[in-house]
C-alpha cells in the first residue's frame, strides 16, 4: 500500500439507502461492481478533501486512495468536481425516502422531518473538517455550485410534497406557502452544518434537533394566533 493511501469503504447504510449504488435484486455483476466502484471513489474524495481541502486535492490522489486507476476516474466522472454531485445524490435520495414515508401516514410529520434532518446532516456533517470543505467546494467551483443548486432545487420540491402532507393532516400551518416551509428547512439545515463546521462544538446532532425545534414551531399548526 502506498504512503498516505487510504482505501475508502462505504458505510452499508449509505450503500443500500443513497441511491447510489443500485439493489443487488435486478442488477448485474457489472453494474454492482460500477456502483461500488463510484462509490469508492466518492468516499475517498471526501477523506481527503476532508484532510487536505477540496482545492489541493488532484484527480491521481484520489484514484491512489481509492486504489483504482486514473484512467477509471474519468469513467465515472468528467472533473473532480462532478464527485460532490454523489454527495446531492445520496441528500435527494433521503428526501425521496421521507416523500414516501409522509404518503405512507405511519408517523407524524414532525418526526418525520425531524429525522430527515438528522439524516441530511450525516454526510457532510462526517467532520467539521468535510463540512469546510464542501463549503469551500462551493465557493471555489461553478460546477459544484451547479450540482449542489440543481439537486436542492428538487429537495425543496420534494419537501413541499412532504409539507402539503402535514398540511393535509392538519399538523402543519395552512396558512403558510409549502414552498416557503421547503426553503426555510434547507436554510435551517444548511446554516445549522455551516456553523457547526466552524469548531464542531456542541454535537452536530444537537445542534439540528435545536434549529428543528425552532422550525418546527414556526410551521405547527395552531401557533398563529
Amino acid at each position: 500500500m502506498g504512503k498516505g493511501r487510504i482505501i475508502a469503504r462505504a458505510s452499508p447504510a449509505i450503500a443500500v439507502n443513497s441511491g447510489a449504488v443500485p439493489a443487488a435484486s435486478g442488477s448485474g455483476r457489472r453494474e454492482r461492481r460500477a456502483a461500488e466502484t463510484r462509490l469508492r471513489l466518492f468516499h475517498a474524495s471526501l477523506a481527503l478533501f476532508a484532510e487536505r481541502g477540496f482545492q489541493n486535492v488532484k484527480v491521481e490522489d484520489i484514484t491512489e486512495a481509492a486504489d483504482v486507476g486514473k484512467g477509471t476516474f474519468f469513467n465515472y466522472f468528467p472533473t473532480k468536481d462532478h464527485v460532490l454531485g454523489v454527495m446531492a445524490e445520496i441528500q435527494l435520495s433521503r428526501i425521496h425516502e421521507a416523500v414516501h414515508a409522509a404518503t405512507d401516514g405511519t408517523e407524524s410529520m414532525r418526526e418525520l422531518l425531524r429525522k430527515l434532518a438528522l439524516r441530511l446532516a450525516e454526510e457532510p456533517g462526517r467532520s467539521p473538517e468535510l463540512a469546510r470543505a464542501v463549503v469551500s467546494a462551493f465557493l471555489a467551483s461553478n460546477v459544484v455550485r451547479s450540482l449542489i443548486e440543481s439537486q436542492m432545487e428538487k429537495g425543496r420540491v420534494l419537501v413541499a410534497r412532504c409539507v402539503a402532507q402535514g398540511q393535509k393532516r392538519g399538523e402543519i400551518d395552512t396558512g403558510l406557502k409549502k414552498s416557503e416551509i421547503a426553503l426555510h428547512f434547507q436554510q435551517a439545515m444548511m446554516g445549522t452544518i455551516l456553523l457547526w463546521s466552524l469548531n464542531g462544538h456542541p454535537a452536530l446532532s444537537k445542534q439540528v434537533e435545536g434549529s428543528f425545534e425552532h422550525f418546527w414551531r414556526a410551521v405547527e399548526s395552531g401557533r398563529r394566533s
